[in-house]
């Protein structure tokens, strides 16, 4: 029997008409799916009838993919595709299986032969670095830092560290609630020359895209509240 395929399904960045950022492509295949596998129902659906499966959505069948998903359930959606079915992976924002619970089922995909499609959609990452004037030649996704601050800062000083050894920009991200703290801990840390560039709400009306000295965001450090933002930091000397 013919396998199935895994389509990697990118999403919006926040609430914004899907045409605006997501290929007609990306919308097309979307439109020929029955079965997904989703960070968050509710969030899914809106999203899936946003992209022209309005009045079409309860009828497809949806699985949730989280960070409280067990693996042995994830497991259990790999015999849709063994069955030929195609699936559809969407995380709750920009790209599927990047700093996302779903990159288990890729790997599983992988794992039993079944065909891999990722489709074009908006990456906050990649967005934040091409808008950051920062190293695009050698750069590092840390992800998320810990939540205690002694942790926290330790940690910032190390990728400062390594992004002034080699010269490479560093990207992080942060649970929306924690981004004030966050950049109080890399001002108080970091030295005065190394360079922060603040990334939030990409693509949204209120986005956000700025790069300082450290030096200069303590003579102005804004409040970047409870946006989904990424940071792109860089203590390097030359890239060019």
């Amino acid at each position: 029997m013919k396998k199935g395929t895994l389509y990697l399904i990118p999403s919006t960045l926040g609430d914004l008409e899907p045409r605006n950022t997501i290929p007609e492509s990306t919308i097309n295949v979307m439109q020929k799916i029955h079965y997904f596998a989703v960070e968050e129902l509710r969030t899914a659906r809106r999203y899936l009838s946003a992209c022209g499966l309005k009045g079409k959505v309860e009828e497809l069948e949806m699985f949730e993919i989280n960070e409280h998903t067990n693996h042995a359930i994830i497991e259990s959606y790999i015999q849709i595709l063994l069955n030929g079915n195609d699936m559809g992976l969407i995380s709750e924002a920009g790209l599927p299986a990047v700093a996302d619970p779903g990159a288990y089922l890729v790997e599983l995909a992988h794992n039993h032969d079944i065909t891999v499609m990722p489709m074009s959609g908006p990456s906050s990452l990649m967005m934040a670095l091409m808008g950051s004037g920062m190293n695009g030649q050698s750069f590092a996704f840390t992800g998320y830092l810990p939540v205690k601050q002694n942790e926290r800062r330790i940690k910032i000083r190390e990728i400062e560290k390594i992004s002034m050894q080699i010269s490479q920009s560093q990207i992080i991200i942060e649970t929306p609630y924690r981004n004030d703290r966050l950049f109080e801990d890399m001002l108080a840390v970091c030295l005065p020359n190394t360079k922060i560039c603040i990334a939030a709400d990409i693509t949204l009306p209120m986005q956000l895209i700025k790069t300082k000295s450290v030096a200069q965001w303590r003579a102005a450090k804004p409040v970047i509240g409870k946006r989904p933002c990424v940071f792109v930091l860089y203590a390097g000397t030359d890239y060019k």
